[in-house]
Parts: structure tokens; C-alpha cells; sequence
């Protein structure tokens, strides 16, 4: 099962990603160029994460498994809520979490990801 440090360590590896914490201490809000790409409720058992995701997949992930609801206080077309509870295989939910970021990024200006191809090109060569 996912524990909160290997969610936030696999969130915080994605290109220009941030934690941020914009309502307050215990919700996690992971952002690319400040648009969020997940949400984790952190201090609850077990953990749920907000993840944006393609309107139809959503339906069929909601229909497939019980631990995927539509999102939390969010725009239910395109954000499905996943609790953590040991039933979905971890494999989907990092699939879920790579899809989110890409759908994020892909929503992004031109220049933005310009920029996030160009910031992180240079982190790289710094950690090298």
C-alpha cells in the first residue's frame, strides 16, 4: 500500500512540481507552473488524492473500481477522488498521478512549458 512519504516523494518528482499549501496543514496541493495536479488530505486514514484526469477515463476508472469517486470538491468531470485503501494495484494510481500531470501540463501556455522544459533542463545539469 502507498504510504504518504512514497505518494509525496513520487509527486515531487515530476518536472517542476511543488508542494503547496493553500488550505491549510492538512491538505497537500502539488502544482506545476501554480496549476495543481494533485491534492492529497494528508492527515486522514486512509489517504485520498484529487487527480485530474480525461472526462471518459474518469467514468470508466469510477466504474471499474469502488475507491474512485468523483472529485472531492472539485470539478467532477475532470477530477476523480482515490482513497488509498490497499484495493486499487499501486501501478494504476502512479498511472493515475503521471496522467494528471500530463494533462496539466498539456493545458499549460506554450510559454509556460517552454519555460518548465527550459528551468528543468538547467536543474538537471546542476544536480549532474
Amino acid at each position: 500500500m502507498i504510504t504518504l512519504e512514497s505518494l509525496r516523494s513520487y509527486l515531487l518528482r515530476k518536472k517542476g512540481s511543488f508542494e503547496d499549501f493553500p488550505f491549510g496543514p492538512e491538505v497537500m496541493v502539488f502544482k506545476v507552473m501554480d496549476k495543481m495536479f494533485a491534492l492529497v488530505t494528508c492527515r486522514e486514514t486512509p489517504l485520498r488524492i484529487n487527480l485530474k484526469c480525461d472526462p471518459d477515463l474518469a467514468m470508466h476508472l469510477r466504474s471499474a473500481y469502488k475507491a474512485v469517486q468523483p472529485g472531492y470538491h472539485m470539478n467532477k468531470k475532470h477530477w476523480n477522488t482515490v482513497t488509498l485503501d490497499g484495493s486499487l494495484p499501486d501501478e494504476e494510481i502512479w498511472t493515475m498521478i503521471d496522467d494528471s500531470y500530463k494533462l496539466v501540463v498539456k493545458g499549460l501556455k506554450k510559454d509556460d512549458r517552454k519555460k518548465l522544459d527550459k528551468s528543468w533542463n538547467r536543474m538537471s545539469k546542476i544536480i549532474k
